[in-house]
């Protein structure tokens, strides 16, 4: 139940929308990058899994405290909350407008109230329910977003007039049906890039997250979160699949009905379901799919964001009523996030997400790795400067790179950020 709830809360609304529409500029190049996530959930399984299990950890920081100091702890800790907190908001405010435009302006319900909705419905139930609470809805979240899934492309495969096996020859032989870039190395579709950034990303975003981590930690024993983690990172390629496979049927159907792409691919699926050219059916999958994904989503970040705070920042784990003040002040923040990207204008896919963490969870990385790599103690004191600074160092040599050369950096940010940050601590090392 723990990993296919932990597919739900790591697809998430936006990669409901982004996904079937990256087909129209990357082609299925995105399976690369997935099939790169399966060896990273599994050095998660086999490498931090057993130091989390060994250690009996409530949250994963703690770690870092035992390990190397308190000030290397808080940074670590604090670098999470923010980047989970940022990240959450961003992919949940891009959910909030895609309904919004293409569902509830219909209704004539204002943008506020439809924000203030929905993370008010997640903050109710995850209010007194913990975690424990989260495996089951995330459960059945996950079981709705599939089923609204899968009956979509059932409906655009009739509306293509095909059987099963017809649509999967089309795809299958369709010019945007292509996995692998082998022959250019500039391109961040590259296959070796995007492999192994998919492997970092997992680590990362999955290993290092609280968020991911705490699902786990509720496993009885050590083999049961390995098995937990390796079945959940195998069924995210065919879950991909059916995403991106979805992708090309909506071109194909685009291209039969006469209708032209959008100029943003993120609102390929969200233009069929708002045309009404699939049926009202569509409509309301389309709305149960993408709140299911995106609750299962929010609603764990939520959780965990309240247990790293009580926890790692402000120790103290059993003060119950701080933990509800914390709870439902995270849903405000979620809430204030939301309506600020909205008043900027601001826009996100699934790649800007990627890249954001690649400067966000670039320290963590570097922190861990540190951690686990040598036996050395660190400068503790200079731990929160050098995570500060490695973020920086790694854009400036990323824009002065793009100047001077036109290369940009894409998903191998998160690597360099990381080994900045295992230099800094390498090179303030205790004697």
């Amino acid at each position: 139940m723990v990993a296919f709830g932990m597919i739900g809360a790591s697809i998430s609304g936006i990669t409901f929308v982004s996904v079937p529409g990256m087909a129209i500029t990357t082609d299925m190049t995105y399976l690369q990058m997935c099939i790169g996530f399966i060896f990273g959930y599994i050095a998660v399984a086999f490498i931090l899994i057993p130091v989390y299990y060994r250690l009996n950890l409530t949250t994963i920081y703690s770690y870092l405290n035992s390990r190397l100091g308190q000030r290397s702890y808080k940074t670590g800790a604090s670098f999470f909350l923010l980047s989970k907190l940022i990240g959450s908001a961003v992919r949940f405010y891009v959910v909030c407008i895609i309904l919004q435009k293409f569902v509830f302006d219909s209704m004539g319900i204002p943008f506020p109230i439809t924000v203030l909705g929905m993370v008010g419905l997640i903050w109710l139930y995850t209010r007194k329910g913990g975690i424990k609470t989260l495996v089951w809805t995330d459960s059945f979240q996950t079981l709705c977003m599939f089923v609204a899934l899968i009956l979509i492309i059932y409906n655009v495969i009739t509306s293509l007039n095909m059987n099963i096996g017809e649509a999967i020859s089309a795809i299958a032989s369709n010019v945007h049906s292509r996995v692998f870039v082998f022959d250019d190395f500039i391109s961040r579709q590259n296959f070796w890039k995007q492999f192994i950034s998919g492997i970092f990303v997992v680590i990362v975003m999955t290993g290092l997250d609280q968020d991911m981590m705490q699902k786990n930690l509720t496993c009885k024993s050590l083999r049961d979160a390995q098995k937990d983690m390796c079945t959940y990172g195998f069924a995210f390629l065919p879950a991909n699949i059916l995403f991106l496979s979805l992708g090309i049927l909506l071109m194909m159907l685009a291209s039969k009905q006469g209708i032209a792409l959008p100029a943003m691919s993120d609102n390929l699926l969200p233009m069929f379901a708002a045309s009404g050219s699939l049926g009202t059916v569509v409509v309301i999958l389309f709305t149960i799919g993408i709140v299911a994904a995106s609750f299962s989503s929010a609603d764990s970040a939520m959780t965990a964001l309240t247990t790293s705070w009580c926890v790692d920042i402000m120790e103290r784990d059993k003060d119950e009523r701080l933990r509800k003040i914390t709870h439902f002040g995270v849903a405000l923040l979620f809430v204030l996030f939301i309506l600020v990207f909205k008043v900027i204008n601001s826009t996100s896919v699934l790649d800007a997400i990627y890249i954001l963490c690649s400067y966000t969870y670039g320290p963590l990385l570097g922190l861990f790795a540190f951690g686990l790599l040598t036996k050395r103690k660190t400068n503790d004191h200079m731990v929160p400067y050098i995570a500060i600074i490695s973020p920086i160092i790694c854009f400036a040599i990323d824009t002065i790179t793009q100047h001077t050369t036109g290369y940009k950096f894409g998903y191998e940010l998160l690597m360099a950020n990381g080994a900045l940050t295992f230099a800094g601590m390498f090179i303030f090392r205790s004697r």
